[in-house]
């Protein structure tokens, strides 16, 4: 057979397999670098305006002029992408982030979409934890939008005593991992429904890498009523996760009605029997959630919850909750964590 006699499905398919992998491989870098060389033009541009505009004169009156003249003449030669309501992005972008020069750098991990969401928030450490978490989690835009709209940053900085979030920690602890409330508006049940606890738990099933998000960082499943035995009998966990960040399973028990000292008495017991039976040497101390629609303070303050590091009770959400309905979820979990502390039973879980 001469070479002209050669088909494509005669050549090695692995010669093409490789070569279709070096291709793809190129235009995804091509595209992440064209991608950042633009965010930075965006930002270069904001700066630009803010200086003209803080020389000028009457600003808000020049700015106007500033940015309506300067869109026409970009439209002009570089066509479409420099509306008006675009240079007014590329200023705010600049605002938000003045410091990308010193120091603080552009990741190119994020599009300018990423920025966009993330520039519109008020507060500037949540800028900051949204830009590190997006990049190191890989967020798509539309995951982040939902963490943003379901305020992922307020929940944890609620559930931790911290006074700041750390996108990453050297010493990860169980504090910095655990959220107060859980929205799981993704699972597509209605909020007035009379849903059981197996409803719930296959609809976490069937939205798996969706609840894995709204978990947080460095969760992996291990099973679904997961059964542990003794001698005697067989009990069953309704989910199971470990965390490679903290080094321990993360055990999940749902709950459709109010936390109940029995729910804590019950998770305790599966943690203890889960340390005992299942956790090998390097592991850290399990660790046990229970997801309810609500909780009594009392039953918290006066249960192994106001002590234990290795038992929580979060309430969970069916729906995108209002800033609001939020803000009045946070105030109490503030209030739970200022009596801990004040009991002095608030101590840091080790987790050599």
């Amino acid at each position: 057979m001469n070479k002209h006699e050669l088909t494509r499905s005669e050549i090695p398919k692995s010669l093409f397999q490789d070569v279709r992998s070096i291709l793809a491989d190129a235009r995804q870098r091509a595209y992440a670098a064209v991608n950042f060389i633009m965010v930075e033009a965006y930002w270069k541009i904001g700066r630009r305006i803010v200086k003209e505009e803080q020389g000028g004169k009457g600003r808000a009156e020049y700015g106007a002029y500033l940015i309506k003249e300067l869109s026409r003449n970009l439209g002009e030669e570089f066509g479409r992408g420099f509306s008006v309501a675009n240079l007014k992005n590329f200023r705010q972008f600049y605002t938000a982030f003045p410091d990308f020069e010193k120091g603080y750098a552009l990741r190119s991990e994020l599009t300018w979409t990423h920025y966009r969401l993330i520039m519109r928030l008020e507060n500037e450490k949540a800028r900051e934890w949204y830009i590190e978490e997006a990049a190191t989690q890989r967020w798509s835009t539309r995951q982040l939008e939902r963490n943003i709209n379901s305020f992922y940053y307020d929940r944890i900085l609620s559930s931790g005593k911290q006074a700041d979030v750390k996108a990453s920690s050297a010493r990860p602890i169980s504090d910095d991992f655990i959220k107060d409330p859980y929205v799981l508006e993704f699972l597509g049940i209605p909020e007035i429904a009379d849903t059981s606890e197996q409803q719930i738990e296959t609809a976490i099933i069937n939205h798996l890498q969706r609840f894995l998000l709204e978990l947080g960082k460095g969760f992996s499943f291990v099973g679904r009523q997961f059964r542990i035995s003794t001698e005697t009998s067989h009990f069953y966990i309704d989910l199971a996760f470990y965390n490679y960040l903290l080094k321990c399973f993360v055990l999940i028990d749902l709950k459709t009605t109010k936390l109940t000292h029995q729910d804590i008495g019950q998770m305790d017991m599966y943690v203890r029997m889960f340390d005992e039976l299942k956790r090998i040497e390097g592991d850290n101390p399990t660790i046990g959630i229970i997801l309810c629609t609500s909780k009594d303070e009392t039953i918290v303050h006066y249960s192994v919850l106001n002590e234990s590091r290795q038992l929580f009770a979060s309430k969970y959400m069916l729906y995108l909750p209002t800033e609001e309905e939020l803000q009045r979820e946070l105030e109490r979990e503030r209030r739970l964590i200022e009596e801990r502390q004040q009991s002095g039973d608030y101590s840091e879980q080790d987790s050599d």
